[in-house]
């Protein structure tokens, strides 16, 4: 066994290594060219929400005074310094990576022009543009000594301008760069070349305009800007409701503690200086030096100028076989259990189960959860529908989806106004399984069908998320699903569940037993092993479980997309575990528990993920498979992953994010999986 100081890869630091393999998205040169644009606008936005949320935490720790290292692995404070120096590592190689595509870009004709490389004949354009467009939407902030520094927005991208008057004296201001407008402004194609300016840079050349009422000699704009602590606060007004409260500490996020400040690293010294403290930032807040755009989050969203050669061909989801959307979705279900794999499958099968069940007299209640909806949410439209419809609609909705709250409160209210019931989850647990439970009325007795699943029921994430979700008449199943739902209601009585693992009751222990049948499987000469696909791996207490599986000789495969805290292959610790981490042209996010079970395969899949508040602090559902199709079409799919020698990396001690390279055929999971799909409805 290692030293005990070893044997975890702090999750902070193996968050930034997840995020260096969406980098190298970027700088892959077998990713469409607009695609790995994207992949950097990935990457950036990735970082922005770490900054919000983990790296304020790993503040907060700092500023209560708590060293932190039992949680952390390392003393707070230096966890701080460790993260500054990763990110300004990574940062120097997206603009390394940028400024390649760039010169790609302009290979295929495509320029991003600055203020200073407008040719004849785009001047007037950009001029008109901007007065038309750009000049109403503009906050222009002149800063004074004598005036205090209005808040500035958290992720807001600034443009500091620094002018020298005549009179000698120097005179700053901040424009904040609109959100209403597209980032990148496309400009009329010239002699087949086509050109996009950045708005900052449109900005900038129209910095004349904007400051024509002072008398400067000389003019410089560099980019800001200004990250702060995503946690919500919620004050005790009893006279509030939830949503209020909710609403409430979601637009304090706005001025919450600043927790990094990213500027142009060509910025005076004399600039930076007064701006930092203009705006009170301190020692234990994230400076970074960056380039001279920032929020390259916007890249995600980059133009594609109609060069489809330049993007992912788009694949057209499948049905499911056997499971039409034809007829009703209620006879096809009560026959056999049936698996949808997003975006492999089409999502309308979740609308179509929805709009029926609205639709068809014999439903009488519906129960869901919902944690992110999309924009325009064809799942909300159905339950109001149903709810019209004399339906008992009950719709666990959990407000504090982080960054998807304001969304919620929305559909929140227009669900109550269209006749839902809503349950805001359970005090202190986010609600974050995924499942639905109606009752439908056959004679003279109720038959429950229902669908759980790893993803959220949303059509938008459906098209870019790899999702299962079961749809199953299963009454055993289904009696354990309601009980979470009356859960919700009376939380103080703790329901025992014969088939499904719930959190926060029963997952460390039902996953503990099935690890420790494993550990006596192998023990006793029998067949054993472990096979998990995850988003994260962070609890220590999973860890220090596997490393004894491992010990005892269990062979464990794992999939882990982003956060491992694991360290495989180490001698006398964890030598029988391998781990491999997917990133390409879909997330990675279905949750997969396989378990050999003396070859009688245990499988789940689940809405959590093994990490501490997956286990302990949110309610989460992993739901067992008994379809054997079902099952053998899990570990095929399970198998086309681990096969991956293409897009898959080796998790290690060393976090260098290596792909996985052999001899044998090359298969890239992703592609694979929807050619096994095609094959299956051929078959």
């Amino acid at each position: 066994m290692k030293d005990n100081k070893n044997i975890y890869i702090n999750r902070e630091l193996s968050w930034l290594q997840f995020n260096a393999r969406v980098l190298q998205e970027a700088d892959d040169q077998n990713v469409p060219l607009i695609e790995r644009l994207r992949f950097l606008g990935i990457f950036s936005n990735n970082l922005d929400e770490f900054f919000k949320v983990r790296y304020a935490t790993v503040k907060r720790i700092v500023h209560a005074g708590k060293g932190g290292k039992s949680q952390l692995g390392v003393k707070a404070v230096d966890l701080l310094d460790l993260i500054t120096k990763e990110v300004i590592k990574h940062q120097s190689n997206s603009l390394s990576i940028l400024n390649k595509i760039h010169k790609e870009l302009e290979q295929e004709d495509i320029y991003i022009i600055n203020e200073t490389q407008i040719s004849e004949g785009l001047h007037e354009y950009i001029r008109e543009y901007y007065f038309r467009k750009v000049s109403p939407a503009l906050v222009v902030l002149i800063l004074n000594d004598g005036i205090k520094l209005p808040v500035l927005k958290d992720s807001a991208a600034y443009l500091a301008v620094n002018m020298t008057l005549s009179s000698g004296a120097k005179q700053y201001a901040l424009i904040e760069i609109p959100k209403s407008i597209d980032r990148f402004v496309v400009l009329p194609r010239k002699n087949g070349k086509s050109y996009i300016i950045m708005l900052d840079d449109l900005i900038r050349y129209c910095l004349k305009d904007i400051f024509n009422i002072f008398d400067y000699t000389d003019i410089s704009a560099h980019m800001i800007k200004i990250t702060r602590d995503a946690e919500l606060d919620f004050d005790s007004d009893l006279s509030k409701s939830f949503i209020n409260k909710i609403a409430d500490s979601v637009k304090d996020r706005q001025i919450g503690e600043p927790v990094r400040f990213v500027y142009d690293k060509t910025i005076d010294q004399e600039t930076l200086e007064y701006l930092m403290a203009k705006m009170n930032i301190d020692s234990f807040d994230s400076v970074i030096p960056g380039g001279r755009y920032h929020n390259r989050r916007d890249y995600i969203s980059f133009p594609s100028l109609g060069r489809t050669d330049l993007l992912y061909s788009k694949i057209v989801p499948l049905n499911i076989k056997g499971l039409s959307l034809e007829t009703s979705i209620f006879e096809n279900i009560k026959k056999k259990d049936y698996l949808l794999y997003t975006p492999y499958h089409t999502f309308s099968y979740v609308v179509k189960f929805l709009r029926d069940a609205a639709l068809d007299p014999k439903v009488k209640t519906i129960k869901i959860t919902i944690y992110r909806l999309a924009q325009i949410s064809h799942v909300a439209s159905s339950l109001i529908n149903a709810a019209k419809n004399g339906k008992k609609v009950t719709v666990s909705l959990e407000l504090q989806a982080r960054f998807d709250e304001k969304a919620n409160i929305a559909y929140a209210e227009k669900m109550e106004r269209g006749g839902v019931q809503l349950i805001f989850g359970v005090k202190g647990l986010k609600v974050h399984s995924k499942m639905c439970v109606i009752e439908r009325e056959e004679g003279d007795k109720l038959e429950r069908y229902g669908f759980v699943s790893t993803g959220n029921f949303n059509e938008s994430t459906a098209k870019i998320y790899t999702d299962f979700t079961l749809f199953t008449a299963n009454p055993k199943i289904l009696k354990d699903l309601n009980k979470v739902f009356n859960f919700f209601e009376i939380n103080y009585v703790m329901p025992r569940y014969r088939h499904i693992i719930t959190s926060p009751h029963y997952t460390k222990s039902k996953i503990f037993n099935l690890i420790d049948q494993e550990i006596e499987n192998v023990k006793n000469g029998l067949p054993a092993f472990i096979k998990l696909k995850l988003n994260s791996l962070s609890s220590y207490a999973m860890v220090d479980k596997l490393y004894e599986a491992s010990r005892a000789g269990v062979k464990i495969q794992m999939v882990v997309r982003g956060i491992c805290c694991l360290i495989p292959g180490v001698e006398g610790m964890s030598e029988n575990i391998e781990i491999i981490s997917i990133v390409d042209k879909f997330l990675e996010h279905t949750r997969l528990f396989m378990f050999c079970n003396n070859n009688d395969i245990k499988i789940y899949i689940s809405s959590a993920d093994l990490m501490t508040r997956n286990i302990e602090n949110r309610v989460e559902v992993s739901c067992p498979i008994y379809d054997e199709d079902i099952k053998q079409e899990l570990q095929d799919i399970f198998d086309i992953c681990w096969k991956d020698n293409l897009k898959a990396r080796i998790l290690n001690e060393t976090q260098d994010n290596q792909y996985r390279k052999n001899d044998l055929p090359k298969v890239r999971a992703q592609f694979k999986t929807y050619e096994y799909y095609l094959n299956k409805n051929k078959a």
